[in-house]
């Protein structure tokens, strides 16, 4: 009885060790990666805020960016720290949860999550340059556009004191709004993997993609024109492409099935045969 008990929970608890080995070795890379980039934060946070200082600096008058607690700086730092070092562990993250998990799957299956462990960083990626070097730009000279330096008579003048959390949150905030935005070929390859939707359903959503898409882009960007085309637009590429990526899903599907129904044909033959 405790030998079939043993051999039960064995497979399970070798699972367990194997899980708490890729977590272990995550979390050294991010400690590791920490450290590093908080060494290195300060020119991390000004490489971060380059598209703001040069629209800035462009604007003219006095620029500085301020903090008003005590510990906001720190954090603030801190923040660089954990954003920079995530980015440089993900091919570590991918690379321990695939060895953990590609033992179990079949040979058909890797050769189908394979090629998304590489296309979802790339995509990320993608996006986050989108923000740094296209959408910052115009939103900063969007936004120091409502300043007015000079004032009236009986006015006093109008500027921006960009604090130093709150400027890190925003572009944070939209380097992930925009990397996961370009994650939807994924997505949608992966469901029509496991058949969930199709190429053909896809297509036929055409219209009502595109006005969700640009609903979605005119909610997480700022409200300027430039800033939401240059997400929608995207979008809407990416849509399509996800169409063919979808389509090509379903026919590697439908081969990896027929093969599957071949194997079994073959092994009720052989067992008939036996018999």
């Amino acid at each position: 009885m405790s030998e079939s008990h043993d051999d039960k929970t064995m497979p399970l608890l070798e699972h367990l060790i194997e899980l708490r080995r890729r977590l272990i070795w995550s979390g050294i890379a991010f400690v590791v990666a920490f450290c590093l980039c908080y060494y290195f934060s300060n020119e991390i946070y000004e490489f971060l805020l380059e598209p703001y200082s040069k629209a800035a600096l462009a604007k003219g008058g006095n620029r500085r960016l301020i903090y008003t607690a005590p510990t906001e700086a720190f954090f603030t730092f801190m923040k660089v720290s954990g954003f920079a070092a995530a980015a440089l562990c993900f091919p570590v993250w991918a690379g321990q949860l695939w060895a953990f998990v590609a033992p179990g799957l079949y040979k058909h299956e890797k050769q189908a999550f394979l090629p998304f462990l590489f296309a979802t960083p790339v995509l990320f990626a993608m996006g986050g340059a989108m923000v740094y070097f296209l959408v910052l730009p115009n939103l900063y000279a969007y936004l120091l556009g409502f300043e007015n330096l000079i004032g009236g008579p009986n006015t006093l003048p109008i500027q921006m004191e960009a604090k130093v959390n709150e400027s890190l949150s925003l572009i944070m905030t939209l380097i992930f709004a925009f990397g996961l935005a370009f994650q939807m070929p994924v997505l949608l390859t992966l469901l029509a993997r496991v058949g969930l939707v199709t190429g053909q359903g896809l297509a036929e959503k055409r219209r009502f993609a595109i006005v969700g898409n640009f609903v979605f882009a005119a909610v997480v960007t700022p409200p300027d024109i430039v800033s939401q085309c240059s997400l929608a637009i995207p979008m809407v590429l990416l849509y399509e492409i996800s169409i063919i990526s979808a389509r090509w899903a379903e026919k590697k599907r439908e081969e990896a099935l027929a093969e599957d129904d071949a194997v079994d044909d073959h092994s009720v033959d052989e067992t008939d045969f036996n018999a």
